[in-house]
C-alpha cells in the first residue's frame, strides 16, 4: 500500500463515461476545450485529496491507496459504485407554463431547478415537459485516469493546501502562514478582502485545520489594512538670476574723449604781424 488514509494528495485525472467515451470532468485545461467543457474562471490544477475522507467518488478513494507517485493509473467505477441505477420513478412529466411561469426556458439537455430540485430537460412537446430527476451520470459505467502528482507532507504544505481549495482564486505563495507551538496564524493579502463568501470559507478553513491538523489548537486569520503614503509637495528651487556681465572693450575701440577738458595746443602759434616801419 503506497498511500495511506488521511494522507494529503494532488492528483491529476480525466473521467469518462465508458459507453460512450464522453469526457464529463477533467483537471487538465487543454482536454476541457478539447471537450468543449471549459468554463471561464474555473481553475484547471491538480486537485486536493485527503485519502479516505470521500473527496472523491468511494470507488476511486479506495483504488488511490495503491498508486504509485506520477504513474498513470485507470479506475473503472460500475454504476452501482458510481452515481446509481436509473429510477424510472424519479423522470415526470410537468406543465411547460410552470416552467414558464418561473422564467424557465425549456431546451432540451438544460438542468434547470424544479421545487427545490435539479433536473434534466429531456423533451418537450404538447404543452408538458419531461423532467429527468436522475443524477446526469445514473446509470453509466466511468473510467477515471489519475496521476498522483505530490504527497505533502509538512503541516505548512497541508494547511496552504486547504487555504487554496476553500479560495482557489488567490494564489497560495501570497499567504503566509506560521505556526508557534500549538497556534497558527494566516496572513491574509490584499487578494482576499474583496473575496465573495471570504468570512465562510475562513470558517471552513478553519474547520479542516480543526478535523485535519488536530495538533493546532487555535487558527487566527490576519488582515493588515495599509494607509496609502501621503504624497509630499516640494517646492522647486529658488533660481537667483546671475548678474549681467560689463561689456568688454575691444582692443581696437579707441578711448572716449573727454570733452570737458581744455583742448590741447593741437596746431603751431602764428606770431603777430609785426607793424611795417614808418
Amino acid at each position: 500500500m503506497t498511500f495511506q488514509k488521511g494522507d494529503f494528495i494532488l492528483i491529476n485525472y480525466t473521467g469518462k463515461v465508458k459507453e460512450t467515451n464522453e469526457v464529463f470532468d477533467t483537471t487538465y485545461e487543454e482536454v476541457s476545450k478539447k471537450e468543449r467543457l471549459h468554463k471561464e474562471g474555473d481553475m484547471y490544477e491538480p486537485k486536493l485529496v485527503v485519502v479516505g475522507e470521500g473527496w472523491v467518488l468511494k470507488a476511486l478513494d479506495d483504488a488511490l491507496l495503491d498508486m504509485e507517485p506520477d504513474k498513470e493509473s485507470t479506475v473503472e467505477i460500475s454504476s452501482e459504485n458510481a452515481f446509481g441505477q436509473r429510477d424510472p420513478e424519479k423522470i415526470k412529466r410537468v406543465p411547460l407554463r410552470q416552467l414558464l411561469a418561473k422564467e424557465i426556458k425549456p431546451i432540451i439537455g438544460a438542468r434547470v431547478e424544479y421545487q427545490g430540485k435539479m433536473a434534466m430537460i429531456r423533451a418537450v412537446g404538447a404543452g408538458r415537459v419531461l423532467l429527468d430527476f436522475n443524477p446526469p451520470l445514473a446509470g453509466r459505467t466511468l473510467i477515471y485516469d489519475v496521476v498522483v502528482k505530490k504527497k505533502l507532507d509538512s503541516s505548512e504544505e497541508k494547511i496552504l493546501s486547504i487555504v487554496h481549495r476553500r479560495v482557489p482564486v488567490v494564489e497560495e505563495e501570497h499567504f503566509k502562514v506560521t505556526i508557534n507551538g500549538d497556534n497558527l496564524s494566516i496572513d491574509m493579502p490584499d487578494d482576499t478582502f474583496y473575496v465573495e463568501g471570504i468570512q465562510i470559507a475562513k470558517r471552513g478553513i478553519a474547520m479542516d485545520i480543526q478535523k485535519y491538523l488536530p495538533n493546532i489548537m487555535q487558527t487566527q486569520f490576519i488582515e493588515t489594512f495599509k494607509t496609502e503614503p501621503k504624497p509630499v509637495d516640494i517646492a522647486p528651487p529658488t533660481v537667483q538670476s546671475a548678474p549681467a556681465p560689463e561689456p568688454e572693450q575691444a582692443a581696437d575701440t579707441p578711448a572716449p574723449v573727454d570733452t570737458t577738458a581744455p583742448a590741447a595746443d593741437s596746431a603751431e602759434s602764428v606770431p603777430a604781424a609785426e607793424e611795417p616801419e614808418a
